[in-house]
């Protein structure tokens, strides 16, 4: 049990191991709370949403799409127009490469768990701002605690700062496994940015590489 004093830190030891062994950056603390909450309550709780300016420009809320106990869960910045259309992350151009890197993976869509820093598109495809963040981070963080996956993938610069609350660019992680409440978060490159630079196409698959061999099947 997490609230047995010698079992609390026998894990926080076992995380710090973890990090020293792989030099990682942005220890949480862990999170203690059982995981009651469901997607669909999350998803009740957000409603149509009007917590941020990008409500009245929106088409479709854009909540996630995928399995609920996935082992694996992406989280991309915010959806495009293809995405703000159907309601779906993912489902561009960026969204067909993705498919082909979980393919790769040895995962079909339906095996993981797609979500958005944002759950609205910023016009034009701008980055998300801090106050339209600060509305829509907490229901990132309730849908990454009710799936609880092994691992989690980030895709870009802005889901790995809210992540580990940071201002760092991407460069600083990318391909090194960090943490968010206990889970073992890999930063790599957002599928827009490999479509304009295909050569970083290696480095972000010897990143999906780390995090496959680091799933328990």
């Amino acid at each position: 049990m997490l609230d047995d004093p010698e079992s609390l830190i026998e894990t926080l030891k076992k995380q710090l191991q973890w990090h020293k062994e792989r030099g990682t950056y942005g220890i949480r603390e862990p999170d203690l709370k059982k995981h009651s909450e469901s997607l669909q309550m999350i998803r009740e709780d957000l409603g149509d949403c009007q917590r941020c300016k990008l409500s009245s420009m929106r088409t479709h809320i854009v909540f996630g799409d995928g399995a609920p106990d996935a082992d694996i869960m992406f989280v991309g910045e915010a959806p495009g127009e293809a995405e703000d259309q159907q309601g779906l992350p993912f489902v561009g151009r960026s969204g067909q490469l993705l498919t082909k890197m979980i393919a790769a993976m040895g995962y079909n869509r339906e095996d993981v768990y797609i979500a958005n820093v944002l759950k609205c598109r910023p016009p034009k495809n701008r980055d998300p701002e801090s106050d339209e963040i600060v509305a829509c981070r907490s229901f990132l963080f309730r849908q990454i605690t009710a799936i609880d996956p092994q691992v989690i993938i980030t895709l870009g610069r802005p889901a790995i700062q809210l992540l580990l609350d940071t201002k760092e660019p991407l460069s600083k992680f990318r391909g090194m496994f960090q943490f968010f409440q206990n889970i073992p978060v890999m930063p790599t490159y957002h599928p827009a940015y490999l479509l304009r630079s295909p050569s970083k196409k290696k480095d972000a698959w010897e990143d999906l590489q780390k995090v496959m061999a680091t799933i328990k099947k």
